[in-house]
């Protein structure tokens, strides 16, 4: 069964079975329990003056640096649902790099 994180501080994804977490310490914290999941919908802006959605990219991109590049899993995808055009573009091309280069 795939394992898919929705990543919002406000909004809900219209489909069942996401795993919905309202924070970047939220979804740091379910993943250090239980691992990265096998999709993340990002969104960028989670509130004033809090990590974003691209400090949560930043953050799985390092853990799977810190795990020998074996923790992200090898089918691993994701989608970027902010309405911020600039955060957005961020997080879509660190991912992306990285995941190129692995």
């Amino acid at each position: 069964k795939m394992v898919k994180m929705y990543l919002d501080d406000i909004r809900n994804p219209k489909t069942d079975g996401w795993i919905v977490v309202r924070s970047y310490t939220n979804a740091v914290n379910w993943m250090e329990m239980y691992g990265c999941p096998d999709y993340i919908s990002f969104d960028h802006d989670l509130g004033e003056g809090v990590f974003s959605g691209y400090d949560l990219a930043k953050w799985v991109v390092n853990k799977d640096l810190d795990e020998g590049g074996n923790w992200i899993p090898e089918y691993f995808d994701f989608n970027v649902h902010s309405a911020n055009p600039v955060g957005a573009k961020n997080i879509q091309s660190l991912i992306e790099r990285y995941l190129d280069s692995k």
